[in-house]
């Protein structure tokens, strides 16, 4: 059965699994159930974009399971919370490859999992799609089975830092993020890059995400001049401390930085609303409100369908969006070449050329496994947020 546009997000039936007792094998793979694996991260420190990619994907599965799954096959989900440990994530992989026989793999959501798990992916050959950001995730040689569905950190950097410098026009720099395998690299590549543009970086640190007070942190950075502090984190517990630290300073200064700046979780753990002015988040044109206050039409569109079905006042549209896109993209591809198989599905996905998806139009080939358009990164103003959405940032024309 076809997939339309229109029955992929009218749906809302529940997931429901094929029967196969009793067939002969021809009939039991036409009729079994699509496995995708889901590798997230629902708690824990760095849960939120988990929580919001969960939504996304569970209703991806419901809309294509209601409209008659793929060809007569259902989605089937197989979800295992990582919570943001690799060692966890490793083991939930390898179950997924050897014991639940999933036909594809979606997430990690956290790049220090996903560092952990990549090769092991590449070694089984499955289909892997990401939105992780750390560069050396994806490989064609090396990894020749990962897609990434979101920007690589190259393409976040890269808005973060024309913003402080361009815009903002500040050149005195802090650089924070979490003690992750993505924190730590994503610290180190953003000082790289303010370095090369000629900004100075008067401080660096990787914090604990679970440290109770930012305080000693932020103290050091205002001692050495910062004009702008730029955060690399996913955990919304430790930006929200750093808010609230920096208003009990009396501190002037500019957050910029990763994603989850604007995650509505923030707006429960601030002591004030004010303390979450002045942050500006990464962000995407896909989900951001133009000047006349409207999203494009497709996801204007989705996001009235999603209403009483998906919650987005506490997440990020663009986290459910990705998570929509990742389920259709696989469904996609089984729906085209009448298969399953770790091949047709990876073949598929290299050939896939502006495919229209509500976070982004994505576009792959054998040599290019890094699908999303650079020009559609924007940033946001992170307080801004409605329906999971934002305004974008002041002073950004892109």
């Amino acid at each position: 059965m076809s997939i339309s546009r229109r029955e992929f997000t009218m749906g809302s039936a529940g997931l429901v699994g094929a029967s196969t007792l009793g067939l002969a094998r021809p009939a039991l793979a036409q009729s079994e159930p699509i496995k995708i694996g889901w590798l997230a991260a629902l708690t824990g420190p760095s849960s939120a974009p988990g929580v919001g990619f969960n939504r996304g994907v569970i209703y991806a599965a419901e809309a294509i399971n209601a409209a008659g799954g793929v060809k007569g096959r259902k989605i089937e989900i197989i979800t295992r919370d990582t919570q943001g440990d690799p060692t966890k994530a490793v083991n939930a992989t390898q179950e997924m490859i050897s014991q639940a026989k999933v036909h594809a793999i979606w997430g990690p959501t956290n790049s220090g999992e996903s560092l952990a798990v990549t090769p092991i992916m590449a070694r089984a050959k499955m289909p892997n799609i990401h939105p992780c950001v750390v560069d050396s995730l994806i490989d064609e040689k090396k990894f020749p089975n990962a897609f990434r569905l979101a920007p690589s950190n190259t393409q976040w950097d890269d808005a973060v830092r024309n913003y402080c410098l361009a815009i903002l026009k500040l050149k005195k720099v802090a650089v924070i993020g979490d003690t992750t395998g993505y924190g730590v690299s994503a610290v180190n590549a953003s000082v790289a890059g303010f370095k090369k543009d000629g900004a100075e970086v008067v401080y660096q640190a990787n914090i604990d995400a679970t440290q109770p007070d930012m305080t000693p942190d932020m103290l050091r950075a205002r001692t050495a001049g910062a004009e702008v502090v730029v955060v690399w984190s996913v955990s919304t517990g430790m930006e929200a401390r750093m808010m609230n630290v920096r208003a009990g300073m009396g501190w002037d200064v500019a957050f910029v930085g990763h994603p989850s700046l604007s995650s509505g979780e923030i707006g429960n753990l601030v002591e004030k609303p004010a303390n979450w002015e002045k942050v500006y988040a990464v962000g995407y044109r896909s989900c951001s409100y133009g000047a006349d206050g409207k999203l494009a039409a497709r996801n204007a569109e989705l996001v009235e369908r999603l209403k009483g079905k998906v919650n987005l006042s506490d997440t990020l549209l663009w986290w459910v969006t990705c998570g929509i896109d990742a389920v259709e993209i696989v469904a996609k591809a089984v729906e085209a070449t009448g298969s399953s198989t770790s091949e047709a599905i990876i073949g598929h996905w290299n050939g896939l050329a502006k495919y229209n998806g509500y976070f982004g139009d994505y576009s792959f080939s054998p040599n290019q496994h890094n699908g999303y358009p650079t020009a559609d990164v924007v940033m946001s103003a992170a307080s801004s947020a409605k329906d999971g959405a934002f305004l974008l940032a002041p002073g950004y024309n892109g």
